[in-house]
């Protein structure tokens, strides 16, 4: 299987967009689990995490993943208090910077309830993208998750 192409635009996006990285980062290790493994490692995840939200593709498609469910495994593993948070399987950019915006007391959505928004197709997996998808993989306390 052929390698993904190298990114080279992110260094860019994070020199402009550097405290949204930070606020993600953030927001990820407030919810990390020490069990899951070492907090440098936790960080270093959660780095590559919010630097890869600033991509333009899923968040998955942009951490190079094969699928949403690999996503999902890795973000249970490391910060399982905050997937228990999304209840409604909104998409994991929109739902981190939703949360941020929560946080400030910022009101960004279209409607005040989910459920009767216009973009609820753009910010919720539908289920044309779920059948795409292998359901979402659970993970082993015991062993690392790491990218194929």
């Amino acid at each position: 299987m052929a390698q993904p192409a190298l990114r080279t635009d992110f260094a860019e996006r994070l020199a402009r967009r550097g405290d949204e990285v930070e606020d993600v980062r953030g927001l990820l290790l407030a919810h990390a689990d020490p069990a899951a493994g070492p907090a440098e490692m936790a960080w270093l995840v959660a780095q590559a995490v919010a630097v890869a939200c600033l991509g333009d593709d899923h968040l998955w498609q942009d951490l190079r993943l094969a699928h949403r469910g690999e996503l999902g495994a890795l973000l249970r593993h490391w910060f399982p208090s905050l997937v228990a948070l999304n209840t409604g399987d909104m998409k994991w950019k929109k739902f981190f910077y939703r949360q941020l915006c929560q946080q400030a007391e910022i009101l960004i959505c279209k409607s005040p309830s989910c459920a009767v928004c216009s973009d609820h197709a753009l910010c919720f997996e539908s289920a044309e993208d779920a059948a795409a998808s292998p359901p979402l993989l659970s993970v082993d306390r015991g062993r690392s998750v790491h990218p194929h």
